[in-house]
């Protein structure tokens, strides 16, 4: 287990290896190249760096006919990060930077599901709502009615599988948890397929659109 934590830790440690995780986090295929422009690094340069993370088992690596695209290798890998704070972040130098970590930290992916004030603003609705349990371990019968009247995510036929139905992911910015597992993913991709949110490429963070803050406000879901 050390000798893991130590392989990790030192992939980690160069802040462009970083930066390609933080992106990487949302759960989509990249780029090699789009990987180097958000660390910075020329080509050759990010084709080293995803080696190190691809051989510390950060990163997996698929073919997509020439060019190669680079995933997270577990969901949990994002969990952990979001636990420990995600990759260190960066100073902030600029407005534009300043603007863009509040817009990660209003509303953005963890892996596959929705983190940040809209990721814990949701999971507490759901609370509140009697749709899931306080712990974030159990969809009860009003949850599973009501995300299929009102959402159109319909539980009853996800397809077993060793990922849980509903589990709680601590969030790095809130400090509070928010709803990850199948549903968190259904939520997501709910969120993006109507136009709640929109991604921004080369980054995790997700811009919430009027239609959504609409959509939100009939769930009861308020953001600052």
């Amino acid at each position: 287990m050390s000798a893991d934590l130590a392989r990790i830790g030192r992939a980690l440690g160069a802040p462009a290896r970083a930066a390609m995780v933080h992106v990487l986090l949302d759960g989509a295929p990249h780029p090699a190249g789009e990987l180097a422009r958000a660390a910075g690094v020329s080509s050759a340069t990010a084709s080293e760096h995803l080696a190190v993370l691809v051989a510390a088992g950060l990163a997996g690596v698929e073919q997509d006919g020439r060019h190669r695209r680079y995933t997270l290798t577990d969901p949990r890998i994002a969990q952990a990060l979001e636990l420990l704070g995600g990759p260190a972040p960066e100073p902030v130098t600029s407005l534009r930077l300043s603007r863009e970590q509040q817009r990660v930290r209003r509303a953005r992916t963890c892996y596959d599901h929705l983190a940040g004030l809209l990721g814990v603003a949701l999971t507490e609705r759901l609370v509140s709502l009697g749709w899931v349990d306080a712990a974030l371990t159990t969809v009860t019968p009003a949850g599973r009615s009501g995300l299929a009247g009102q959402l159109g995510i319909d539980l009853d036929d996800a397809r077993p599988t060793r990922r849980p139905l509903l589990r709680a992911c601590r969030d790095w910015t809130e400090r509070r948890d928010h709803v990850a597992g199948v549903l968190g993913a259904r939520l997501a991709d709910h969120a993006l397929a109507d136009g709640w949110v929109l991604r921004k490429p080369g980054s995790r963070g997700l811009t919430v659109t009027a239609h959504g803050e609409d959509a939100l406000g009939l769930l009861g879901v308020r953001l600052p």
